[in-house]
């Protein structure tokens, strides 16, 4: 029998319960039918009948009140009408006697009847003078009594009525308890004979789920009972075959999987940069020697994510909710994003990165987080900044003296020069200048990586710093044959800022503008207002910076290939760190051969002493 049948014979009784049931309700209405029907046949007639009697009496009384008015062609008339239809219902009560002294009640109004027949033909063969009198005395008592005992029957079926009515309603009542109480009984036998048979049914489905349930949690030699011919066997035979099958290739590949994740685990091990690897929900699942000795971990047991100190917990975390979130490996932009992990040998940096794991879906299932020791790259950065910080610093006072003795022997002060030594000199004064702002360069950077920067912020004109820069720019734009234009914003905006190193940031902006700007093109230096901050934007219809370099652009000694520069690299670099500084961003946008647009944004001077 397949399964399907047995489902179906389980739901029989149910439907043996619905067919006895609706057997029932049917037989029972059909009774009570039949009751109903029974009064109104059987009374129903008789109470017409009487109802059609009294009013053919009542009229036969009419006319003989016509005949004593002297109307005697109407009396007559109505006369012969209302006594056929009189004899006709008293045939009709007669052939329908039904209750208990309803035919004594019939022969007694047979019998009036007769009697007032007989005495109406005597009282219409009287002289008119004789009527009125004849029918007080003779005709009247009979056509009452005639009446009365109409009544009485009329009053007999009608009690019958409401009795049989009574009774039909409490065989209805008695039929409403059977049918509860055989629709409860039947109920209660087809469920639990349902229950029974389905419970029956169900068990070689629950041993199959119990078997699969067993499986999946390691027992490999769980199996499902096959007995049986129908679907559920069909299945548990598929299944016990495919455990064997599992069970076989575990047996055969248990020792190479064993190999491969030891081996994975020794290269992992392997690394002198401390790996963790991480689960999609951000939790650790293993992790390398070098973690575990890094935290202070026994080997082979992965560090909980909240044992970790917070800042390498942290560090963790920003590295892998960055592939978690779909944007691909994590990267840090430089080694100011290293983590500081102080221990007995004292600080190490730590520089994070992040690779995703993907499942064959090739969706992202988990992260692989390394820390990389920096440490001694930082400490090589560090002496190199102090070293270019001492170098410049000490050239700084003969480049000083040079200086001044190029200018003095330029002017003249020591004496005439001819034109060709004037020449030199000139040469030899610019290249000293040049000199100066790469000493000045290299010194500001060494003051931002020492974080040494110290701003003196008070409430700046946008359009005081943007008419400063241009103004200072003016004469390189002359001699470049560059327009400088200057937008001015509107007088009532205002920012708390450091003004000298912002006029330095649009110097550098403007300087660059107008180096890559070819004669005859444009630069515009220009401010507005935006919610919260004043953007301050350097245009130039330049040669514009390539895609691939936009990226770089701000870092520290970047150059673009080709470009025409006679700076260090630093200048971009320096301003974003000085816009940095004052709570705000710069960015830029570029196409090659259209130019190029700076932008930096500081915050408004009500906003920024908020802050």
């Amino acid at each position: 029998m397949t399964f399907r049948s047995k489902l179906a014979l389980a739901q029989a009784p149910l439907i043996v319960v619905v067919l006895v049931v609706g057997a029932t309700a049917f037989r029972t209405t059909g009774l009570l039918g039949q009751a109903s029907q029974r009064v109104l046949a059987e009374n129903y007639r008789s109470v017409l009948a009487s109802q059609r009697m009294k009013e053919a009496i009542e009229r036969l009384d009419s006319a003989a009140l016509f005949l004593v008015a002297g109307q005697r062609d109407h009396a007559f008339a109505q006369r012969r009408e209302y006594r056929s239809r009189f004899e006709d219902e008293l045939r009709v009560e007669e052939g329908n006697i039904t209750e208990a002294g309803e035919g004594a009640a019939s022969a007694e109004l047979r019998q009036r009847w007769t009697d007032y027949e007989r005495e109406w033909d005597a009282f219409a063969a009287l002289p008119a003078s004789e009527t009125r009198d004849a029918y007080f005395a003779r005709l009247e008592p009979r056509f009452l009594a005639v009446k009365s005992t109409a009544d009485r029957i009329l009053d007999l079926n009608q009690d019958a009525m409401l009795r049989k009515a009574e009774q039909a309603r409490r065989t209805a009542e008695r039929f409403s308890d059977v049918i509860l109480g055989a629709t409860l009984a039947a109920l209660a036998v087809g469920l639990l004979a349902s229950a029974a048979l389905t419970a029956r049914l169900l068990g070689p489905l629950r041993e199959l789920s119990t078997a699969v349930r067993r499986f999946g949690a390691g027992d490999t030699e769980a199996r499902a009972p096959a007995g049986g011919r129908d679907e559920v066997a069909a299945v548990a035979r598929e299944f016990n075959e495919m455990a064997d099958r599992l069970a076989e290739y575990r047996r055969s590949s248990l020792g190479e999987l064993l190999q491969a994740q030891q081996s994975a685990q020794a290269a992992i091990d392997s690394l002198a940069d401390a790996v963790f690897i991480l689960d999609g929900s951000g939790e650790i699942l293993n992790s390398n020697r070098a973690a575990d000795a890094l935290l202070g971990a026994r080997a082979g047991e992965a560090p909980n994510m909240r044992d970790l100190p917070p800042e390498i917990e942290d560090a963790v975390e920003h590295a892998a909710r960055h592939v978690l979130a779909g944007k691909g490996g994590f990267a840090p932009r430089g080694l100011e994003e290293a983590t500081r992990l102080d221990g007995p040998e004292g600080p190490r940096w730590l520089l994070p990165r992040a690779t995703p794991l993907y499942s064959e879906a090739g969706t992202v299932n988990g992260v692989t987080v390394t820390l990389q020791d920096v440490t001694r790259v930082r400490r090589f950065d560090e002496l190199r900044n102090d070293l270019v910080a001492t170098v410049a610093h000490e050239l700084r006072t003969p480049l000083t003296s040079l200086r001044m003795a190029v200018h003095l022997c330029a002017e003249e002060a020591a004496g005439p020069i001819t034109e060709k030594q004037a020449d030199l000199l000139f040469t030899a004064r610019e290249d000293c200048e040049r000199l100066q702002r790469i000493v000045d360069d290299l010194l500001d950077l060494s003051r931002v990586e020492a974080g040494r920067v110290e701003l003196q912020r008070s409430p700046v004109s946008p359009a005081t710093l943007v008419a400063d820069a241009a103004t200072q720019a003016q004469a390189a734009a002359d001699a470049a044959r560059v327009a400088l234009e200057v937008v001015e914003p509107p007088g009532e905006l205002a920012v708390l800022a450091d003004a000298p190193r912002i006029q330095l940031v649009l110097a550098n902006l403007v300087a660059n503008a107008i180096r890559h700007t070819p004669g005859g093109g444009r630069v515009t230096v220009s401010a507005r207002g935006a919610p919260g901050a004043v953007t301050f934007e350097v245009r130039d219809t330049g040669e514009g910076i390539p895609p691939e370099h936009l990226e770089r652009i701000f870092e520290k000694f970047h150059r673009v290939p080709g470009a025409r520069s006679g700076a260090t690299g630093l200048g971009l670099y320096l301003s974003r760190e000085i816009v940095r500084a004052h709570g705000g961003e710069m960015g830029v946008e570029s196409v090659p051969g259209h130019g190029s647009r700076f932008w930096f944004n500081l915050p408004r001077a009500g906003e920024a002493a908020v802050a």
